[in-house]
């Protein structure tokens, strides 16, 4: 299953049922980066039999549904005694079927299969002759190998239709928020407020029947990643929340179907293919490093397109230029570093959805919203710190941000508590009254009751 390069999660204070009340955090058409395909149901055919839902017998006229495919193969192999290998491995078991039913009729099954003789020991009367179709034949592997490429292809065709498809309407599993448009709305919406990631939303196929999927999983109260089973919805929701579970099992085979990685070599699933890329880097590792040079990092500006490839310049520049002081807004906030990651992250979300932070107006360009929020001194109205002092901030806008990589906090500061930063405890994000965690605190009374430890109060 992909992914999931597969696999970046992002936490945020909602669990299943509930909603952020941020009023920033409504979903922005200019913020979309998914790009979720779908597979055609209908496939294009290569008899007049394939518009039928089934599946018939290589030998007989037995047919059975597309989904009951065991049950053709034990049928086939009691009564026709033929045995098709790697079945696993065909990438169309329907379209397989019928170009060998054909190829039968016009050769004898001699001419493709290996005999399998069983109970070679015992009387001849009593010994089975079972027939192999497996890709060892060429014909059986060019086969498998083209059907493998109409697939791939299907997809594709079928990705370049779905980035352009405004036709979804989908409720959010998690707060039952209402999207319509494109499915990279909905897709977004649940990684940034619920910090539901099910992978790169590129490599996503059968999109629909994916969340599909996972809505019946949650409406059975079943977990997502455990897949542990609960008694009520609040309890799954206090269990995907705490135990961090708002992602997908990568072990679990039945979401292989929806990752476009699993399509793209014959017999081979996500994880060999992902192995096969990390064996080929060692394998063409150079010993002699003495001639490679690091390419200098630039850091970005938050509100314009200005590089500088040290964060010193670059606050020099946001100083000079927009009359924004960000090591100044640190020292009179008292901002540590984990304030400081969250702070950059909301303006380069409002920067980058074109509204301003100080009025809330929006804006068709970055550009507009830069005179704006210069001509009217908002780049220096920060807003209370409630709306991006947030969980959801402690993520990067852009990945490759060099600017959160040089923040720090001043040695030996204090903040507003006047604790030291190495001494700010670690509290879960949905305690509501930190003073109040403190002052009643059993560690508290122990450490009052000895007289012979400092007073200090958690």
């Amino acid at each position: 299953m992909a992914s999931p390069e597969t696999e970046g999660v992002a936490a945020g204070e909602d669990g299943v049922g509930s909603s952020s009340n941020s009023k920033f955090s409504e979903a922005d058409s200019r913020d979309c980066i998914l790009e979720p395909l779908s597979l055609p149901e209908s496939p294009g055919g290569i008899t007049t039999l394939e518009g039928s839902p089934s599946v018939p017998c290589i030998f007989c006229e037995e047919r059975f549904p597309v989904a009951e495919q065991d049950k053709l193969l034990k049928h086939m192999i009691i009564e026709h005694k033929i045995v098709i290998a790697d079945v696993k491995l065909v990438a169309d078991f329907r379209r397989y079927v019928l170009y060998w039913k054909k190829r039968f009729t016009e050769q004898p099954i001699t001419d493709f299969c290996s005999l399998i003789r069983t109970n070679c020991k015992a009387p001849f009367e009593e010994q089975d002759n079972y027939f192999l179709l497996c890709d060892v034949l060429p014909e059986d592997r060019v086969l498998r190998e083209e059907l493998q490429k109409q697939r791939l292809k299907e997809i594709l065709e079928q990705q370049q239709h779905e980035r352009y498809d405004t036709s979804f309407r989908g409720v959010c599993m998690f707060c039952s928020e209402e999207f319509t448009g494109n499915r990279s709305v909905l897709l977004n919406h649940m990684a940034r407020e619920h910090a539901f990631n099910i992978g790169l939303p590129d490599n996503i196929v059968h999109c629909s029947e994916f969340l599909q999927t996972l809505q019946k999983k949650l409406d059975n109260l079943q977990c997502l990643y455990c897949e542990k089973f609960f008694r009520d919805k609040n309890t799954l929701k206090d269990h995907m929340r705490k135990k961090q579970h708002r992602r997908i099992n990568a072990k679990n085979r039945e979401y292989d179907r929806f990752y476009v990685i699993n399509y793209l070599e014959l017999g081979k699933s996500w994880e060999e293919v992902q192995l096969e890329d990390d064996r080929e880097l060692l394998d063409h590792q150079e010993d002699d490093w003495s001639d490679w040079e690091e390419h200098p990092v630039c850091a970005v500006c938050l509100f314009c397109e200005k590089q500088a490839d040290t964060t010193e310049k670059l606050h020099v520049h946001m100083e000079d230029a927009h009359e924004f002081d960000l090591l100044k807004i640190k020292s009179d906030l008292g901002l540590h570093f984990y304030q400081q990651v969250k702070l950059v992250n909301f303006i380069r979300r409002e920067v980058h959805q074109c509204r301003c932070y100080g009025c809330h107006l929006k804006f068709t360009s970055k550009a507009e919203l830069r005179n704006h929020m210069e001509k009217t001194k908002h780049i220096s109205m920060l807003p209370e710190r409630t709306t991006w002092d947030q969980p959801q901030y402690y993520f990067p806008t852009y990945e490759n941000d060099t600017l959160l990589c040089a923040l720090s906090d001043s040695e030996g500061d204090l903040n507003a508590e006047g604790l030291k930063e190495d001494d700010i405890p670690v509290i879960s994000e949905d305690v509501p009254n930190l003073q109040a965690l403190k002052q009643g605190s059993v560690l508290n009374q122990l450490l009052q009751g000895d007289g012979s430890k400092s007073q200090r109060k958690l």
